[in-house]
């Protein structure tokens, strides 16, 4: 060795490790007093040739600071790793295994206090904030490169998140599709059951555990519930995505994006309908087709209007005044505008709103309201969309309202549905993030599940089953219970996207079934009944022979298994957790696995990913539930019969009136979304359990024509979420000097 290094040497090392274990073996040290290049090719090959003899069970690198690169770090065994610095057993000791290589004393000591005092094996939103902020994410060019992205198939957003390029589609054209995992659950408390978190915790057991290639693909979550009752989507404890606080709030201005398209379309709307009052058909034909230079000209979607108006002319001199007539004037009913704004905020005072009410908008006052956000028709297209040009098309056929006539009006009769597909450009992008253990996941989309479909985007589904290759997995989870989210899923996003799901993981809680087994109410912020935190076999045998049946029963009429995954609490009881099991199969589940993600990461749903993978290679026969061809009114029919348990329908005179409306329209082959309460099987809130014998009544029917689905709407539905007493907001703050935010889970 030159003068600079000091001569490497063995020696008898006494390694601690908390709490009572003292090993003696042969460790090496390597001092190393400045760093070159020279220096680098000397100990590159002394460090080599020290995982390899077997004499020397642990080393310790001695280096400066520069010198410690990732290269150097990880070039050491994992199990000869003494300071537990390399990548592989800092991933490890962040997810809590602390059963392989060395775990270094300190590391040791916090993960043992931690376990005693419940901050591991408990559950609460603070300690998301620390677990998550406690692991820094591998950069996402370094995560793209991993996974098979090509450079320039890359928009970065920071150094943790980026848009992947739709170009990859056509790369890999050729490359086979992994197997395709849809995760849904059981009707729910208003806490939520973990589907998330059972996603995330599934993917890191697929990838770190049985090594093989895994992709989760979830929905953007909006700023309401973030921010007002139940909190963010990302997941918790071990099972989460990184950067939380980012996957949280404005990720990379996909909900912004469409805020601003359906505002857009809105204030068209109104502006069109103020100026054809207050303008002859002269004047509105002189300033939609204005004069330029001495030269009129429509526009490409002035032209396609003519078209479908039946004009086939190119030249604006050559209408004639009937035709000008027809061109200028959209007639929109006042009465009749479906469209609404939208904003990313439980503001319930938005619900009902009166527009118009300034002397400059002439006494064109009209009653109207806010939805938010995730509820627009955008963000349903954007979630249903395969391609840009798919999307720009879905984005024109909007309806808006309809003419004193009764005639559909489109986006694209406004004129603004070019500029819409310009606002939405990089939102068709899915958004690539990262788990706490490093698996990719693909952020997109966020349509409500209620009065949309409720899944992530058939986009990020058909690029991470590309990425994955044959033998990989992609998770991907529906809204709500299955018989809303995972319904939807079969029936609409299959049919949009020509995907063919392999196995359902059903998720389920105690707590849930205890609910659904005849346990008390539980309510958001209040504390949990007793019923829940003690051992209680009746009430969970109940929930399981009621909802947890009802819920498998769902999955296998599109005939494919069903893996029940159980989201395992603290209060959890061995007995609770065996029993659950138990019925599940007797049910008719494939299998049934306690999951502990929460507490273990991925190695706490590796008994999940073993029988997920196992039910891939059973028999699938999938089918949809109902055929398109059918009459509108018997698809509901089939919907509240096969999956809510209803004796039949009641149609309102409006329903009967929009149904035969839109088959006057042509729409009669379009699928069903169904509108109704995620908090049961049927339409009544407080029917828990899987009620039989009623009447599912049907108020109103509407229709998303852009989305492509046709929504009956069961009792009364909000699409604007009010704020509670005390908000989410209330935990919610930022340390000016760290920039750490705290109480965001």
């Amino acid at each position: 060795f030159p003068a600079q290094v000091l001569a490497p040497k063995f020696s008898v090392c006494l390694l601690f490790f908390f709490p009572h274990v003292l090993s003696l073996c042969l460790g090496y040290h390597l001092f190393c007093a400045q760093s070159t290049p020279l220096l680098k090719s000397l100990y590159f090959p002394e460090i080599l040739k020290l995982n390899e003899d077997p004499r020397v069970h642990g080393v310790c690198l001695h280096l400066p600071p520069a010198s410690l690169t990732s290269r150097v770090l990880n070039t050491i065994k994992p199990e000869k790793d003494v300071d537990g610095i390399s990548d592989l057993n800092m991933g490890r000791l962040v997810r809590g295994d602390m059963s392989k290589g060395f775990v270094p004393p300190t590391a040791s000591a916090v993960m043992e206090l931690l376990e005693r005092h419940g901050e591991v094996q408990g559950r609460g939103g603070k300690t998301n904030d620390k677990v998550s902020q406690a692991q820094t994410p591998k950069p996402v060019d370094q995560l793209a490169e991993e996974i098979g992205l090509l450079p320039e198939e890359l928009e970065a957003y920071g150094r943790t998140k980026a848009k992947v390029r739709l170009s990859m589609l056509d790369r890999l054209h050729a490359q086979p599709d992994g197997k395709y995992v849809l995760v849904a659950g059981i009707t729910p408390t208003p806490l939520g059951e973990g589907k998330s978190t059972v996603t995330i915790g599934l993917v890191q057991a697929l990838s770190a555990h049985l090594k093989l290639n895994s992709f989760a693909c979830l929905r953007q979550p909006s700023q309401g519930p973030t921010f007002g009752v139940k909190g963010g989507a990302a997941g918790g404890g071990y099972a989460q995505v990184i950067p939380m606080e980012e996957f949280n709030l404005h990720l990379t201005g996909d909900i912004h994006a469409i805020t601003a398209a359906n505002n857009l379309v809105a204030a068209a709307i109104d502006a069109r309908m103020l100026h054809e009052a207050t303008q002859s058909d002269k004047a509105l034909y002189n300033r939609l087709v204005p004069s330029v230079n001495g030269v009129r000209r429509f526009s490409p979607i002035q032209i396609a209007r003519l078209r479908r108006l039946g004009i086939d002319k190119t030249d604006p001199g050559s209408l004639m005044p009937e035709e000008v007539s027809a061109f200028v004037r959209l007639d929109l009913d006042p009465s009749k505008v479906t469209w609404q704004r939208v904003v990313d905020t439980n503001d319930r005072f938005l619900r009902k709103i009166t527009v118009g009410q300034a002397s400059t908008e002439k006494g064109q006052m009209r009653e109207t309201g806010f939805d938010i956000a995730v509820a627009s028709e955008i963000m349903a297209i954007l979630a249903l969309a395969d391609s840009l040009s798919d999307m720009k098309n879905r984005l024109a056929r909007m309806v808006v309202g309809t003419s004193r006539s009764g005639q559909p009006v489109t986006a694209e009769d406004l004129g603004v549905s070019g500029a819409l597909a310009v606002l939405m450009k990089d939102a068709i992008k899915p958004t690539l993030m990262q788990t706490l253990e490093g698996t990719p996941v693909f952020v997109h989309a966020g349509p409500f599940a209620n009065i949309a479909h409720g899944n992530s985007s058939v986009l990020a589904d058909k690029l991470a089953l590309k990425l994955v290759g044959r033998n990989g997995f992609v998770v991907t989870e529906a809204g709500f219970g299955a018989d809303i989210g995972m319904e939807k899923f079969f029936n609409i996003k299959c049919r949009a996207s020509g995907l063919r799901p392999n196995v359902v993981v059903l998720v389920a809680t105690v707590r849930a079934l205890k609910m659904h087994g005849g346990g008390p109410n539980v309510s958001a912020g209040a504390p949990l009944p007793r019923e829940y935190i003690d051992e209680n076999l009746d009430l969970v045998a109940g929930g399981c022979r009621s909802n947890l049946r009802k819920q498998i029963q769902i999955a296998h009429l599109f005939g494919v298994p069903v893996v029940v995954a159980l989201n395992v609490f603290k209060t959890d009881t061995q007995a609770e957790i065996d029993l659950v099991c138990q019925i599940a199969k007797e049910c008719g589940a494939s299998d049934a696995v306690p999951c502990h993600h929460w507490a273990q990461g991925g190695r706490g749903s590796l008994e999940l990913a073993q029988a997920v993978n196992e039910a891939t290679s059973r028999p699938n026969n999938f089918q949809f539930l109902y055929n398109l061809e059918i009459p509108i009114v018997e698809k509901i029919r089939t919907i509240a019969q096969k999956v809510y348990g209803a004796d039949d329908i009641e149609l309102s005179p409006e329903a009967k009136a929009k149904i035969d409306y839109y088959n006057q329209q042509g729409f009669g082959t379009l699928p069903i979304c169904m509108a109704k309460t995620h908090l049961s099987l049927s339409h009544m809130p407080e029917k828990k359990g899987a009620p039989t014998g009623f009447i599912l009544p049907i108020r109103d029917v509407r229709a998303s024509i852009g989305a492509g689905f046709i929504y009956p709407l069961v009792g009364t539905m909000s699409t604007m979420p009010g704020l509670p007493t005390r908000p989410c907001f209330y935990d919610i703050d930022l340390d000016p000097v760290t920039e750490e935010i705290t109480g965001l889970f």
